[in-house]
């Protein structure tokens, strides 16, 4: 095996590496983005409603 075969396998290998931890990063991001979206929709129906509306909501669904 030449150098440059040596050197390209190291290659591989580390890019194999770094491709493994974006892909875990970019699982992560989507979880949190998910969340923030859900947020954003709830934002959107309290000030479409008004806070009254979205505060008896929140005591029915808490049951108080």
């Amino acid at each position: 095996m030449s150098d440059l075969e040596k050197d390209f396998a190291v290659h591989e290998a580390i890019c194999a590496q770094r491709y493994e931890a974006i892909e875990k990063s970019f699982t992560a991001g989507d979880k949190r983005m998910t969340r923030i979206e859900y947020l954003l929709y709830a934002l959107m129906v309290v000030v479409l409603f008004g806070p009254g509306v979205a505060a008896e909501f929140i005591k029915k669904l808490l049951g108080l």
